[in-house]
């Protein structure tokens, strides 16, 4: 599994993150033959080097652009397009990039493109995006993608994130730091955040949205391949820097969250109810654990493992379905073996069986259940004498 960790240490912007990547081994001429199926008339060129910031040596992205000769004047600034949500699905779409840079780079404009409609109640599709939508920071993020897709990465970690503080000035006038867009993304994905007595805005709108797509704030364990450092535009007395590690882990792990919640007030036959709503619901798992409540109340807490996708609707039918007054949530993360479902030709005939596998050994095969439950009440031997039988056929 392929992993990349961001240690946002002066915080991240789109530019930043794909100078880093590039910085990490991404080649130059496969960004060059990216861009170049991407029907943006503005864009020439784009050109990597190494720069000094502070003491540490940093790599710096830069696009070379000029004015769209379709575009009216007065839609430019600085001469970059301003396109809408709508416009930039049909650009990418539209394109000749592979099928998967196109996914995340949507991914990306979509988490983006929410951030935009909530703070400025405006539907999706009519987002008019300004800074976002410019040329550079479209180029940032179908860059962003690419990079991802090059380096075959499964999952993206964060460190916390330093805001900034003070004013910036947007489209939409002189706003706080954070950006509104950018706060919004910052409680979708629910970053970790410090700090920082810097007047200048660390996380841009383009940064946030690379995050808010993919990351967890945690720290992984892995074994390192490549490493890379991009530069921000701006000098600080800190090196205004952003650092990208990325490695192998020997397990397979993905982004959960645990729900949790004290029940003292339900009969085993609702509580058995709720089990299976949530299960129906797409939980990865849940159960019950006995606990004691005040007033020595025997009772139960209920545990959900859910994909962090599912957090509102399997928070809600937790609320609608059982007595309680709130449920807690926690991100966690969970390593998991490769399993795989085979077929056993056994003197009972073909027997469904679920193998564990990790790094391409088998380590244990399980016949199904409800199987060997089946042919036990045909045959009339014992379930352990059925389950002995079969698996000397593994």
């Amino acid at each position: 599994m392929k992993i990349l960790y961001c240690d946002c240490y002066s915080g991240i912007s789109g530019d930043m993150f794909l100078a880093a990547m590039l910085d990490a081994g991404y080649p130059l001429e496969d960004l060059e033959k990216v861009f170049s199926l991407i029907e943006l008339p503005e864009y020439q060129k784009v050109s990597f080097r190494k720069v000094q910031k502070r003491a540490v040596s940093a790599g710096q992205v830069t696009f070379v652009l000029q004015e769209d000769p379709h575009h009216h004047t007065g839609d430019l600034i600085h001469g970059h397009s301003h396109r809408s949500f709508a416009d930039i699905r049909k650009l990418i779409t539209g394109s000749n990039l592979p099928e998967s840079i196109v996914a995340k780079s949507l991914r990306i404009f979509e988490k983006i493109a929410q951030a935009e409609s909530s703070v400025h109640n405006v539907p999706v599709d009519e987002v008019h995006f300004h800074e976002v939508g410019a040329t550079d920071s479209i180029l940032d993020i179908v860059g962003a993608a690419a990079a991802l897709d090059y380096f075959g990465i499964d999952q993206i970690f964060s460190s916390p994130l330093p805001l900034g503080n003070g004013e910036v000035m947007t489209q939409h006038g002189l706003l706080p730091i954070p950006a509104p867009a950018t706060a919004w993304l910052l409680r979708d994905m629910h970053a970790k955040i410090k700090p920082s007595s810097v007047a200048k805005e660390l996380v841009t709108p383009t940064g946030a949205g690379i995050l808010a797509a993919f990351a967890e704030f945690d720290q992984p364990e892995m074994t390192l391949t490549h490493y890379g450092t991009g530069a921000g535009s701006a000098d600080f007395p800190h090196p205004n820097i952003l650092r990208v590690f990325i490695g192998d882990s020997e397990t397979e792990s993905e982004s959960c969250i645990e729900l949790s919640t004290n029940l003292d007030d339900m009969t085993p036959e609702q509580l058995g109810s709720v089990l299976n709503r949530i299960l129906e619901a797409g939980a990865l798992d849940a159960f019950f654990t006995p606990i004691q409540m005040k007033k020595n109340r025997p009772a139960v807490q209920l545990s959900v493992i859910a994909n962090r996708a599912d957090e509102d609707k399997i928070s809600e039918l937790i609320l609608r379905q059982t007595t309680t007054l709130g449920v807690r949530v926690h991100a966690v993360r969970r390593h998991k073996a490769d399993r795989k479902i085979v077929t056993l030709e056994t003197e009972f005939g073909p027997v469904r069986a679920k193998t564990k596998i990790m790094n391409g050994e088998t380590l244990s095969v399980h016949p199904e259940y409800d199987e060997c439950e089946r042919i036990s009440a045909q045959t009339g031997l014992p379930l352990l004498e059925v389950q002995r039988r079969i698996l000397k056929h593994v």
